[in-house]
């Protein structure tokens, strides 16, 4: 049964940090007049009472991760660092310039790329910079993405004197030919090393990012993982299913034959494996891939029914505007996404000369707000109602149709109101979403755009 569900529902679909999902944004109903448009009202609607929330991409790596699906750029260069941080300054200048008032930084994120390929003081700068025209609020969500061979206790304390309290680091397996095949070689003892750096400065959440699915990886490989992992107790845990998505333009996802992967059900029993071991060890988990012990504040916001979900992820607090900043970064105004230029260069040309970098976008319709709702309650609450007027849209009868299939395989449970899905649908999450997004159902893709769902 289980592997005929498997072969049933293991079709590309999207990861859901945001609806419409990137490959259906309407770019010709999009502009940066209306983008700004969309930062202003919702800036006015949430500053004073949420915060904002920023995101900034820092895309430099030494090596790549053939793994990896990120926009980021490979140098062993440093001297590109300066340059690229004066140009994300200036972004960020420019948006201070379009705001009514004085930023509140409620929620700050680091990605990449590698952001500990930037030196401690760099980053030290570019911090000084972002809050020379910001209020940090009175308890910050700030985060970063470490790597495990080149975070340093400049780097931990740096960050941590700026306000940062979580760090996770990408571990993805201990298994010496897996982590040749996706070319990032860190022994346990680099990530041991720190995780307890960061706690011993005080950071309150630890995580660590554990792939399964990955090249020449097998079941023994994962339970070697986490059993390695448990060592460390980490605060979080990322357990993400390998995103294979080698179509997209230089993601280095080539460097190994499709044969080399496992199979959808060597995966499902991975998954099912390590969540069993996850569970055992005293991890809950939280929405989609992620488990966390009862004292972390992820499990803490599903207990007060305040997770959310964005481009970065799930997130333990929630605020209606995340602005991204630096190469490829993409914002959320609630009303409107849009997302920057994806070369360097260009980036920088464009804010050099003064113009906010979006190169494309997509302003919400009013029934696109409502599926963002019940996809955002699927994601973050496994569950979602339509039982206020709000919530209802002309096409739900239909979607209610296309999700009877799943309950008969007792995936989801539908009321006259309501939607749940069960502990056996949780990892076909995606599968459910599906069923609502509107723009997919009405337009299927002629090719592949995402990775599979299992």
């Amino acid at each position: 049964m289980r592997g005929s569900l498997i072969s049933k529902y293991n079709v590309a679909g999207p990861r859901y940090t945001s609806y419409p999902t990137v490959p259906y944004w309407n770019n010709a109903t999009f502009s940066l007049a209306e983008w700004k448009n969309g930062v202003i009202k919702s800036f006015s609607e949430s500053n004073a009472n949420e915060g904002i929330s920023l995101y900034i991409h820092l895309p430099f790596c030494e090596s790549l991760c053939t793994f990896c699906g990120c926009n980021k750029r490979i140098t062993k260069n440093h001297g590109v660092e300066t340059p690229y941080l004066e140009s994300v300054l200036k972004e960020w200048r420019l948006y201070i310039e379009i705001l009514p008032e004085r930023p509140i930084i409620k929620e700050l994120h680091l990605g990449g790329g590698t952001p500990t390929f930037f030196s401690a003081e760099n980053l030290r700068l570019l911090l000084k910079g972002i809050f020379h025209g910001a209020t940090m609020a009175k308890n910050p969500s700030f985060s970063f993405e470490g790597h495990p061979n080149n975070t340093s206790q400049a780097h931990l304390q740096t960050l941590f004197d700026c306000g940062f309290t979580r760090v996770s680091y990408g571990v993805q397996d201990y298994n010496p030919t897996v982590q040749k095949a996706i070319h990032r070689i860190q022994p346990f003892e680099n990530v041991k090393k720190a995780t307890e750096a960061a706690r011993n400065l005080g950071y309150t959440s630890v995580g660590h990012d554990i792939i399964f699915g990955l090249p020449f990886q097998k079941k023994e490989h994962v339970i070697h993982t986490i059993e390695k992992t448990k060592e460390l107790m980490p605060d979080r845990i990322a357990f993400y299913s390998y995103a294979h998505v080698p179509w997209i333009k230089g993601n280095g996802q080539r460097g190994f034959k499709e044969e080399d992967l496992p199979t959808a059900i060597e995966k499902r029993d991975m998954y099912e494996t390590g969540k069993q071991m996850l569970e055992d060890s005293g991890y809950v988990e939280i929405g989609m891939d992620h488990f966390a012990l009862k004292t972390d504040s992820l499990y803490k916001a599903v207990e007060e029914k305040k997770l959310h979900r964005n481009f970065m992820g799930y997130t333990d607090s929630k605020t209606q505007l995340m602005l991204g900043l630096g190469v490829s970064a993409i914002g959320d105004s609630w009303y409107s996404f849009g997302q920057n230029v994806k070369n360097v260069e260009e980036y920088q040309e464009l804010v050099s000369q003064n113009i906010l970098p979006v190169y494309r976008g997509h302003i919400l319709t009013a029934e696109d707000l409502i599926i963002r709702r019940h996809i955002l309650n699927l994601m973050c609450r496994m569950e979602t109602s339509w039982d206020e007027r709000s919530l209802q849209f002309d096409e739900l009868p239909e979607t209610l149709e296309k999700l009877k299939e799943m309950e008969n395989d007792g995936l989801v449970k539908i009321s006259d109101k309501k939607l749940q899905i069960t502990e056996k649908g949780r990892h076909y999450v995606r599968n459910v979403c599906m069923a609502f997004d509107l723009l997919l159902q009405q337009s299927k893709p002629e090719t592949q755009l995402f990775s599979m769902t299992i």
